[in-house]
This record gives C-alpha cells, structure tokens and sequence, in this order.
C-alpha cells in the first residue's frame, strides 16, 4: 500500500489556473486603480486594511476548499466551498446532482478517478480582488472561462464565489441576504414559499425498483410557513408508521433526499401511500401531491420509456410510448389530487412536453428540459412546452443567471419552484434565494437530514410580519 502522503498530495487543493489568470489579468490591475483612488480615505481595523463604500468592497481573499456533500458516503464525493474575506467571512458550499441533465452547466473535476472518483476541482484562490456589484463579478468570471457551459473554471467554482460575493454584498448593505436578492431582482413584494417535501424516493435517489423519482407533498392550505412544515412532518411521521406496517422496519430506510425507499412495485402503488398517510394526519384537501418523474433516466435509444429500467434486461412489459406515457399521467391526474408533475418526458422530447401542457390544468415544471437556462426557458415559452421553472443555482452557475432565469419564467405566467441537489451541503443560501425572489415555492427534500432541514429552518427563520404564505402555483 502506498504511503498516505500520496493521497494527500492528490487531493490538496489546487490553485486554478483560469483563477489565476484572472486574477493577474482583470482583477489585479482594477484592484490596484481602486487602491491609488481611495488611499487618502480607506478605512483600517486592527492593522488590516479593507474598504467598503456603499455596496461596493475590497475582497482581501477568496479561498476555496474541497468539501464533502451528503451523497459522499454513496459515491465518495466532493464539492466545493469558497470563503470569501471582506471585513466578515462569507461561506458558501455548492451542490452536486445525482440525476443530471445533459444541458447543464459543467461541474469540473480533475478526472483522476483514483481520488473521489475524479470529483476533485481545481480550487480557486484568489487575493485583494474587486467586487463592485453581483453582476459585474459574474460577468468577469463568464467572460474569462469563455465556454458555453463553463467548462474552462467549472461551474461548481464559478458558483462558489457567486455565492459568496452575494452574502458579501448583503453584509455590506447590512441586510439580511433574501433582502438583498430582492433588490437585486427587483422583487416588489415578498412571500413566503410552499414547500414540496419529497417523501419518497425511487428513480436514481434510491435502489428500489421504482421508476419515478420523487413523490412530494405540498401543504398549500396552510397559512404560515411554520404550519407547512408541521404539516408536512406530521404526514413524513404518519407515512412512516404505514410502511412499517406493511413493508417492515427496513423499508423505514431513507433515499439520498430524505424520502423513504419502501419496495414499491409501481408507481400507483407510491401514491396510494401519500393519500393514506395525508388522511391519517388529517389533512385531506390541505395537501396536495406533486411527483418529479426525471424520466430521462428511464428514455430508451429508441424514444421510448422504460418503467422498468432498473432491471435488465427484462420482457419490456413496462416499456410505454411517449403518447402511453402522457395518458398514464392524466389517470394520475384524475385519480390523485396532483397539482404539480416536474420532469414528465425526457429532455429534448419537446412535442410530448406540448402536448401533455395543453392537455392537463397542473403545473408542469421544466427541469433538465429547461437547466435554469435563459436560452432554453425562451426557447421553452416559445414552444409551451411547460409553465414553471425548476431553478438550481448550480445547472446554471451565477446568482446573476439564476435571478434572470426566474425573472424571464415569471414574465411569461410560469410558476419558479427553487430547488436544492441530492447531493447537498448544510449552506442554505437557496432559502433566502426563494424569498427573495418570491418564488412560491421551494423544493428541498423531507423533513429529515440536516442538509435538507438546514433550507427549511432557514425558511422558517424568514419571520417578518410583511411576509406570508401563498398558494402554490397553479396548485
């Protein structure tokens, strides 16, 4: 076996070269012109110099740091996390998807499958570098990696700066951070947003054969944030009890998001579940349910879906047609009190999309179809394809893109639900994203693990007497 200074030499982290060459060509020469400006006036605390003025500060470091997700003890990965020094300390953690879209922003790794199975990125590292406001530092990162899906920095370093210089800029102002992107986005008035609790995880989130990837609960007849989760808790506790009793102790085990992973043989048989475990709270007609098929990880070669995927080969009993698909999810519809399906056809099957979204009065959300891309949200509106965004700040890369991608769905009527990854951290940045951005609704998992609990306290610590609790989109 080889001496242990080996791996620590392989997963030390390194400075990225697009980091550095940013930082010689654009950020130190803007740096050292603000400098000159300002040496009459900066201000100094205890030896070390820092300026503020308005929102605009002096960045003294960025560090960056591998760091370990919750999907690490599955797949031993690792993301990253960013500190960035300005007066105060701004952290950010980025996310990591297990099911992911082929449009997506790159998430880079040095492709050394020895160490983490090639998830370590190049870190960023950066000193004395200028941030003016959100969007010019986005903009100067894009402009240097210069790559359509920011394949030359890496979309997980990109965002974990983005991420932090948006703390940062909520600490210069001195507000908190959901009060901040609304400014940013310009956001007039603020709610608080429904949760949908993934319950029960199949699909690539957990080993049973169930196709389907999340089955969720929204609690859309509360009135408060803090009722939605109690709500949402108590129906997590009573499922629990009810697929102990049927499936056994082991079934109580849970999937990536927090869902539990019971033996389901089908997915009528899932839904069954969340209408008997919501009547058992007593919550009938309160809470809703909403499912995310990701049925791209189901889509054969031959354009075709496999509801049976997960054992091959098989007889292909349970392999349907797109059209077979769409009618499968209208008897849901009239059978379940569905409000929301997310992810129904695969990715680039526009036509089914259309035509199931002129077919059905639900919210259909635009997941890998759309990867928080302004390019495919236009390209989305202009076909009908669905009418809500599924907005992950790291299939996109930038706060700045982020808030666009939610603004251009808003102007075109669609419901914005923001989202976590299954492979999570406990940073909780995209509770006050939702906020502040009014989204109505955000999708962060169960009840239960703290990566996933970590958003939904964030949420409820959201408390001001301005901010209160709407219906869920089209719900």
């Amino acid at each position: 076996m080889k001496a242990s200074n080996d791996t620590a030499n392989k997963t030390r982290p390194i400075i990225s070269k697009g980091f550095r060459r940013m930082f010689w060509q654009t950020v130190l020469p803007c740096t050292r012109k603000w400098t000159e400006a300002t040496t009459a006036t900066r201000p100094r605390k205890k030896g070390k110099m820092f300026i503020k003025l308005n929102t605009v500060l002096l960045m003294r470091t960025i560090m960056g740091f591998l760091f370990k997700d919750s999907l690490s003890f599955v797949w031993g990965n690792l993301t990253v996390e960013v500190d960035l020094i300005t007066d105060s300390l701004y952290r950010s953690a980025v996310p990591s998807g297990a099911s992911t879209g082929i449009y997506e922003a790159l998430e880079l790794g040095d492709g050394d499958k020895s160490v983490y199975g090639g998830k370590v990125n190049e870190i960023l590292c950066m000193t004395f570098s200028l941030a003016r406001n959100q969007a010019d530092v986005d903009a100067v990162m894009l402009e240097i990696d210069g790559t359509p899906n920011k394949s030359k920095l890496g979309a997980n370093a990109i965002l974990g700066v983005s991420l932090s210089v948006c703390r940062a800029g909520a600490g210069a102002k001195g507000m908190p951070l959901y009060k901040h992107i609304q400014e940013l986005s310009g956001t007039k008035e603020l709610v608080m947003p429904v949760p949908a609790f993934n319950v029960i995880n199949g699909g690539s989130h957990a080993g049973i054969n169930l196709a389907m990837q999340e089955f969720m609960i929204l609690p859309v007849g509360a009135s408060l944030f803090a009722e939605a989760l109690l709500m949402g808790s108590e129906v997590y506790h009573k499922l629990k009890g009810i697929i102990k009793a049927k499936y056994g102790q082991d079934a109580c085990n849970v999937g990536d998001e927090g869902g539990f992973a019971p033996n389901v043989q089908d997915n009528n048989e899932g839904l069954v579940l969340l209408m008997d475990a919501i009547e058992k709270a007593g919550y009938t007609g309160k809470i809703k349910i909403g499912m995310d098929v990701a049925a791209s990880e189901f889509f054969t070669k031959d354009g075709k879906y496999d509801l049976n995927f997960k054992k091959q080969p098989n007889d292909g009993v349970h392999v349907r047609s797109a059209q077979s698909l769409g009618e499968l999810y209208k008897e849901f519809v009239k059978d379940f009190p569905i409000v929301s399906i997310e992810y129904p056809f695969d990715q680039d099957d526009w036509s089914s999309w259309a035509s199931l979204q002129s077919s059905v009065d639900i919210q259909l959300v635009g997941d890998d179809l759309l990867v928080t891309n302004p390019k495919r949200i236009a390209e989305g509106i202009q076909k009908k394809a669905c009418n809500a965004l599924l907005l992950k700040v790291n299939q996109i890369g930038t706060v700045t893109d982020s808030i666009q991608a939610a603004l251009d769905s808003k102007s075109a009527g669609w419901g914005v639900m923001v989202s976590h990854r299954s492979g999570e951290t406990e940073d909780n940045f995209i509770a006050d994203l939702s906020v502040g951005l009014a989204s109505g609704q955000i999708k962060t998992g169960a009840p239960c693990r703290s990566e996933r609990l970590a958003k939904y306290n964030q949420t409820s610590g959201r408390r001001d007497s301005d901010l209160g609790l709407r219906p869920c989109a089209r719900g």
